[in-house]
């Protein structure tokens, strides 16, 4: 996408839903960095919000593993949801079912490949919730795609032409800073509760937000 003026956000959507955009190598760069926070941040609202409900509207139950409000395997589908439905940009029920192919098969493996590795551990158990339609042993369900291919047509035709839009109007340096820095942040995170914390038994997140009052669904 080269710099030919300052475009409106209305502008940039236009050119983006005609496939015009075309992206240099860092401008990719920066654009999946910034998705990794935004979907991660967008599903922890989704699970503070919905497991209220869920755990019977009685409290908010804390969600996820990190200090961030960021929740890793939102962050992890939404990377192939956007580098396979770019093409197909231009037909929103085709990113729709892509998507929610794309979240489904996202959420059953790396939901299995912890109950394997972690010897029957689950992070998350359709089994014992609400709204569990379609539920295949408690890894994925219709409820979860459907809202995951949703959430998928906001990160296309939202949350990404937002981005274009704020790469176009920043300078290179400004938009790669941000972008590195917001990553950065969330992945040190990561890191130090999935792999530091557990090594040299340190007090995680969970730790940390219980410690503070705070319950976690079980």
């Amino acid at each position: 996408m080269k710099k030919g003026g300052k475009k409106t956000l209305k502008e940039v959507f236009r050119g983006y839903m005609k496939g015009e955009t075309k992206l240099e190598r860092w401008q990719w760069v920066g654009l999946i960095m910034l998705l990794v926070v935004f979907a991660g941040c967008f599903g922890w609202l989704y699970e503070f919000i919905f497991y209220y409900f869920d755990g019977g509207t009685g409290e908010f139950y804390m969600q996820g593993g990190n200090f961030l409000p960021w929740i890793n395997i939102y962050a992890i589908g939404a990377v192939p949801i956007v580098l396979c439905c770019w093409k197909l940009r231009r037909y929103p029920w085709a990113v729709l079912l892509l998507s929610m192919v794309i979240a489904g098969v996202v959420e059953f493996v790396g939901g299995w490949l912890v109950y394997v590795i972690g010897g029957g551990t689950r992070y998350w158990d359709y089994n014992v919730e609400i709204w569990n339609w379609g539920n295949i042993e408690g890894f994925v369900c219709l409820r979860s795609v459907l809202v995951f291919g949703f959430s998928s047509l906001f990160l296309m035709y939202a949350v990404v032409p937002f981005f274009l839009w704020l790469m176009g109007k920043m300078s290179k340096r400004a938009f790669m800073t941000l972008a590195i820095t917001l990553f950065a942040l969330v992945m040190v995170d990561e890191v130090y509760n999935l792999l530091a914390s557990k090594f040299f038994d340190w007090p995680d997140a969970m730790d940390f937000y219980r410690s503070l009052g705070w319950k976690y669904l079980t």
